[in-house]
């Protein structure tokens, strides 16, 4: 909830792993500790909730820096990357839509991230919408990428990364797509 989800769905999605009956109970476990309230259309933290933004946030980057290592491969899942990255798209730059093919060569998958003014979402099967770019890599550097270890262009550079198409959605998707929350923490950790 401290980078944007509020409801059930999101939440579920975004919590690999964890089973929706165990959700709902910390839901409303949180809420009983006065942390989180129950509105029309999902869940808000209080303001005693936000005030736990810096003590997350500060074991994210103690983790970065000591207790996480590189994901294992059973812990790479792209349906869950991709919910992620489309929560994560700023759309308030954009004057189009952009229909970006995603390509996990590795795991032989395919996502299309449909990104326009005021909205952006992943989907699972093909829209059915024109391909106005295609970006294709293993998972492996995908989280990379996610996580902030390593930048987009670089990669494209590099060649661990495929970007093609029209000049407008190249160029623009570095800015659009927003890294993990926890991007600068393990930036600071792979620096040290």
């Amino acid at each position: 909830m401290l980078v944007g989800a509020s409801r059930f769905n999101e939440l579920s999605r975004g919590l690999p792993g964890l089973s929706r009956a165990l959700l709902s109970r910390r839901l409303r476990q949180l809420a009983t500790a006065g942390l989180v309230t129950r509105s029309g259309d999902g869940y808000a933290l209080t303001p005693a909730g936000q005030a736990l933004r810096p003590l997350v946030f500060g074991l994210a980057d103690w983790g970065a820096r000591y207790a996480f290592g590189d994901p294992r491969a059973d812990e790479l899942d792209p349906e869950v990357l991709m919910w992620w990255m489309h929560g994560r798209v700023d759309t308030g730059t954009l004057t189009r839509r952009a229909n970006i093919e995603i390509r996990i060569n590795d795991r032989r998958r395919t996502f299309w991230l449909v990104v326009e003014p005021g909205d952006a979402s992943v989907c699972y099967t093909d829209p059915g919408l024109e391909v106005d770019a295609v970006l294709a890599s293993d998972i492996a550097t995908l989280y990379r990428m996610w996580e902030g270890e390593l930048e987009l262009l670089d990669a494209v550079r590099a060649g661990t990364i495929e970007l093609t198409g029209p000049r407008w959605v190249v160029r623009g998707l570095p800015d659009w797509l927003k890294l993990s929350p926890v991007a600068e923490h393990v930036r600071a950790a792979r620096s040290t």
